[in-house]
Formats: C-alpha cells, structure tokens, sequence
C-alpha cells in the first residue's frame, strides 16, 4: 500500500513540475502562420498516384416537405449529369442505409469521379450542373461535399 502511495505522490510531484516549467517556458519567437478556413491544403500525401481517380462526394438531405416527385426529378437530374458532363468518368449514387445513424438526415449520397482536379472545376463551373443546383436547391435542407484522391 506504502508503494501505491509513493507512487501516486511522485506522479503528482512529476505533473505539477510540467505544468510549471510549461506556464514558464519562453514564448516561441515565430507564432504559427494561420491557415485559412475550409481551404484544401497542400500536403505530400495528397498528391496524384498514377492511375489515380478524383472523388467527389455529396450528399443531400431533402427538406421535410419536398415532395417525393421532385426528389425523383433531382436523382434523375443528378444521375443525367454524367451523360451531360464528359469530365465525369463514373457516377454511382444510391440511399443511406448505414445503422449507425452518423448521416445527419442526409439520405442521398452520389460519388463521381474524375482524372483531375482540372475536370472536377470544369464539372462544378459546367452549364448542366448550374442547372442542376437550381433545381435541387429548393428542395435542400442541407448538402455535404468532401472530395479526396482514392487511396488502395
């Protein structure tokens, strides 16, 4: 019991003397840069492996009251935009059907893919995908978009 105690004593002793030679310690001479918000960074990993796809993910969740007639227009619409869009090198969509209950309401989710980061902004600026948003946006509560390279 005797070394339980010494134990926990030096513990204690080892925490308070951190705690004190961290609130004392010089100030680091460069303060970080900041970075800015919701802005992709530059990272090695992050680069293009040969053969590599662009995904781009998004997920709808519709508003309580969209209809389920529009919600049918805005999958055929979304689905139509690979055949719109030749950047677009695959398309898959489908529903949530995860038993976690992690989607925060989102129920649609669609993955396309691309070559290049390139054909992803021609995709996202494209006439047809303009469209598109004009006639989901109404019918939104909230949308997610993540885009990353895959990795095997």
């Amino acid at each position: 019991m005797k070394s339980l105690v010494l134990i926990a004593g030096a513990l204690a002793l080892a925490l308070s003397v951190s705690t004190v030679t961290a609130q004392t310690a010089a100030p680091d001479p460069k303060p970080a840069k900041a970075k800015k918000a919701d802005k992709p960074e530059k990272k090695a990993g992050a680069k293009k492996a040969k053969g590599a796809r662009l995904n781009h993910v998004v997920a709808f969740k519709f508003k309580d009251d969209a209809k389920k007639e529009d919600v049918r227009k805005v999958e055929e619409a979304f689905r139509a935009l690979k055949t719109k869009i030749p950047q677009v090198q695959r398309l898959v969509w489908g529903l949530n059907n995860s038993p976690e209950g992690l989607n925060k309401g989102c129920t649609h989710v669609w993955i396309l893919t691309f070559n290049s980061e390139e054909d992803r902004n021609v995709y996202i600026t494209h006439p047809d995908h303009e469209e598109f948003k004009k006639l989901a946006k109404p019918l939104i509560a909230d949308v997610f978009v993540a885009d990353f390279w895959a990795k095997d």
